[in-house]
């Protein structure tokens, strides 16, 4: 088992290959410890490489909006207004602190999503 770093795209698809080669590894194994070895430099690379962006605060809003069978009027709850409420999904209202601890607290969403 020869383990190195990641450091460019050869390297990356090297440890692709060694991990596809080892993914019936058992556990408990060599060959299985060598496997979380390369998901983790793996895991590493990729996150320096092709960062996920947090979501912008609408989308944030609406996908919990989604998770949860929730609908405008009762974003009320959180806005104060359905007024305000529309505003916010037209593009025409930044969320205020109040609104966004509202809504961090109360449906959990991310505060970064909430900022952006």
């Amino acid at each position: 088992m020869n383990i190195f770093p990641i450091k460019n795209d050869r390297d990356y698809q090297a440890a692709l290959a060694e991990i596809d080669k080892l993914m019936d590894a058992g556990l408990n194994t060599p060959e299985g410890g060598a496997l979380d070895i390369w998901v983790t430099l793996v895991e590493s690379y990729e996150a320096k490489q092709f960062p996920i962006a947090a979501p912008d605060s609408i989308s944030a809003i609406t996908f919990r909006m989604e998770q949860q069978g929730l609908n405008l009027n009762d974003m009320t709850a959180y806005f104060g207004t359905m007024e305000k409420v529309k505003a916010f999904f037209d593009g025409k209202m930044q969320l205020t602190l109040e609104i966004i601890r509202k809504l961090h607290d109360g449906l959990n969403i991310p505060l970064e999503s909430l900022i952006n």
